[in-house]
C-alpha cells in the first residue's frame, strides 16, 4: 500500500497511529519480512552491512590507537542509538520492493526525500548520543579515581567490584538513553523517508506508536538490541547481515504501527 498525496492541498494526510491491537508476536513477522526483503536485494543490505562493519573496527582501531579502549563499550552502547539513521536507504528499497519497482543502490543511497527533515532527525539522535558518551566519561571517574582506563584495565573493569558496579549503574543509564532513542525514532525514519512531514511529526507520530503498542513495541526493542549485541559479539562482521535486516524489518514496522493514509 502506498501513501497517497492530496494533489489539491499538496499536502500530507494526518498522520495517525494504529489502534493499538499489534499482537505481542509481531515484530517475528517483521523480522521474516526484513528477512525475505534482504534476500530479494542483497547487494544492498550488504553494500550497508558491510559499511557498518567497517565503521566498527575503524572506530575500535582508532579507540586501540588512542589508549581509549575502555570507552568501546558506551560507544557500541551508542550504536543502537545512531544505526537506524545509517541504514536510511534500506527503507526505501523495502518501499520499493513494497511497489513492485525494483529497488537499486543508486535510489537506496539517494532515498531521502526530505533530507532537512532527515538531517534534523540524525541531529537529534547524534545529540542523544554525544549525551551519553558524556554520562559515560563522568561515571568512570566515579569508580575509579585514577581516571582513564588502558587497554591493560580490561580485566579490571571485568573482574573488580567497581568494574561490575560500573557495567550495571552504566548499562542503566545507557538503556535509558537507548529506550529515549527507541521511542522517538522506532518509526520516524522510515516515515520520514516515506512521506513529507516534519520530524517533529514524525517523533509525536513515533512515541504514539509505541505507546499504543506497548507490549509489541518493547519485544521488538529487545529484539533489536539481543540480534544486533549478537552481531557486535562476532567482532561485529555478524552485523553485516543483522544490521540491514533489522532495518528492513523497521520498515514493516512502521507499515503496522502507522494507519495507512485514506
Amino acid at each position: 500500500m502506498t501513501c497517497a498525496y492530496d494533489a489539491e492541498r499538496n499536502e500530507e494526510p494526518p498522520i495517525l497511529p494504529g489502534d493499538g491491537s499489534l499482537p505481542l508476536d509481531r515484530p517475528w513477522t517483521w523480522l521474516e519480512r526484513g528477512w525475505r526483503d534482504f534476500t530479494r536485494a542483497p547487494e544492498i543490505g550488504l553494500f550497508y552491512g558491510f559499511g557498518l562493519v567497517a565503521c566498527s573496527w575503524a572506530l575500535t582501531l582508532a579507540l586501540a590507537v588512542a589508549g581509549e579502549i575502555h570507552l568501546l563499550l558506551p560507544f557500541t552502547g551508542g550504536f543502537f542509538i545512531v544505526a537506524p539513521l545509517l541504514v536510511a536507504g534500506l527503507y526505501d528499497t523495502s518501499r520499493r520492493l513494497e511497489l513492485g519497482e525494483r529497488p537499486r543502490l543508486g535510489t537506496a543511497l539517494m532515498a531521502w526525500r526530505a533530507p532537512g527533515q532527515l538531517a534534523l532527525m540524525g541531529a537529534v539522535l547524534l545529540l542523544l548520543h554525544l549525551a551519553w558518551i558524556r554520562v559515560a566519561l563522568l561515571l568512570y571517574p566515579l569508580f575509579f579515581h585514577s581516571g582513564h582506563r588502558s587497554v591493560t584495565s580490561l580485566p579490571e573493569l571485568l573482574g573488580t567490584s567497581p568494574g561490575l558496579a560500573l557495567l550495571v549503574i552504566g548499562g542503566l543509564i545507557g538503556g535509558l538513553f537507548a529506550l529515549i532513542a527507541f521511542c522517538i525514532s522506532a518509526v520516524s525514519l522510515p516515515m520520514l523517508v516515506d512521506r513529507d512531514v516534519s520530524v517533529i511529526e514524525a517523533i509525536l507520530a513515533s512515541v504514539q506508536a509505541v505507546r499504543r503498542n506497548r507490549r509489541a513495541m518493547l519485544f521488538w526493542g529487545i529484539l533489536i538490541v539481543g540480534f544486533t549485541a549478537a552481531g557486535i559479539a562476532t567482532l561485529f562482521v555478524g552485523l553485516a547481515v543483522i544490521a540491514p535486516v533489522i532495518a528492513h524489518a523497521t520498515w514493516h514496522a512502521y507499515r503496522d504501527a502507522i494507519a495507512a493514509p485514506p
